[in-house]
């Protein structure tokens, strides 16, 4: 599945890594940045959940897998250089940030500081039981 489209993708470029912005798919909000692979990538194709590589923990992850809060893949655009992809997501659960905001992008620079903008929608310390 997906090798035609992955014929477009330019993984060699990002050293294997694509960047991948998660939206929600009804309000646009921006809900999150991270990275595919070659496999993340073919998973969501497979799944309609989306996949990414996980950077900090080295290894494919499905979003929501701990915390429930998966996101449902209702389309992928891909830019015109085919190294960055935009997925319109139907977020599960509310929050796509591991800290409980609906958002990755909860804070707004303010007067040099980093103020939170958004209310969180759940305890991460409740959730990820670690």
């Amino acid at each position: 599945m997906g090798k035609e489209v992955i014929k477009q993708l330019n993984f060699e470029k990002t050293g294997g890594l694509i960047p991948v912005i998660a939206q929600d798919y009804e309000t646009g909000e921006v809900l999150m940045l991270a990275y595919m692979n070659e496999e993340a990538f073919n998973k969501t194709l497979e799944t309609s959940k989306a996949h990414y590589w996980s950077r900090s923990r080295g290894k494919l992850w499905l979003k929501g897998e701990e915390s429930g809060h998966v996101q449902l893949v209702k389309e992928i655009l891909v830019d015109c250089d085919g190294d960055t992809l935009l997925l319109k997501v139907e977020q599960i659960g509310g929050a796509a940030c591991h800290k409980g905001y609906k958002s990755c992008f909860f804070r707004r620079i303010e007067d040099g500081d980093a103020k939170i903008i958004s209310k969180q929608v759940f305890d991460p310390k409740e959730k990820y039981k670690k």
